[in-house]
């Protein structure tokens, strides 16, 4: 793969991934962004050209792609499926599920070591704002909820999330570098949520920890007090057997 390709997706990100995996997110991310439309056939040896790759690499992230439903195999190619509306509102419940079930595990452990990583994070993105470094700050956004989410070292909840952060962090990604540019200041309401984040976390108050869950993710007030009330009961009965 040529140095001097161009890649809408941060390599730096993934600087440590196989080539077919970079393909993979560079691709998703233009399926995505709309600059690989729906319904588009993707050739193997097009876009071997393209990258300056051989075929295997391209398959690998072909792949991956159709793991994801983004494209679908037919017989003239991988034709893009993308996402739709429905797609995203899903992808996100995912993320509301799983940051529920980890807050309610949260308040059952010694959390100091985990605010001061949230705190050092925070600082990170405080500094991609003033910079105006969408890139950077999506980056940092990612790996704060990815930090709380691990802390629980829960491996299937770990995997769950691992199978939907490539989608996840390039929805952020575009969010982020639009806001940037257009409704920079936005940016002072998203850090004063993460700011809840740690205070939720550090004071284990779980009425503190529902507000940055509304403030995070909209329209979903109802979701959040059911996927609460559940994650409890499952623990009540988890003590009673």
């Amino acid at each position: 793969m040529s140095k001097n390709m161009h890649f809408s997706f941060p390599v730096k990100w993934i600087a440590s991934a196989s080539i077919g995996v970079k393909l993979a997110y560079e691709l998703r991310f233009r399926i995505i962004s709309g600059e690989i439309p729906i319904g588009t056939v993707l050739s193997e040896n097009k876009l071997a050209a393209e990258f300056e790759v051989s075929r295997s690499p391209i398959r690998e992230a072909l792949k991956i792609l159709s793991f994801e439903n983004m494209i679908r195999s037919e017989r003239m190619g991988a034709v893009v499926v993308g996402l739709n509306e429905k797609d995203i509102k899903e992808i996100y419940d995912v993320r509301l599920m799983i940051e529920t079930f980890v807050y309610e595990r949260i308040v059952k452990l010694d959390t100091s070591d985990l605010v001061r990583e949230l705190s050092k994070i925070l600082e990170m993105m405080k500094v991609a704002i003033k910079f105006k470094d969408a890139d950077e700050f999506s980056f940092q956004d990612v790996l704060f909820h990815e930090t709380i989410i691990r802390f629980i070292d829960h491996s299937y909840i770990a995997l769950i999330w691992g199978n939907t952060k490539p989608v996840m962090e390039t929805l952020i990604l575009l969010s982020m570098r639009m806001r940037m540019s257009e409704k920079y200041e936005d940016f002072s309401r998203v850090i004063e949520n993460h700011e809840i984040y740690i205070e939720a976390i550090k004071t284990k108050d779980r009425a503190i920890m529902i507000q940055a869950l509304h403030q995070n993710f909209n329209d979903v007030q109802g979701k959040v007090e059911d996927l609460w009330m559940s994650q409890q009961m499952l623990t009540i009965e988890r003590e009673q057997e």
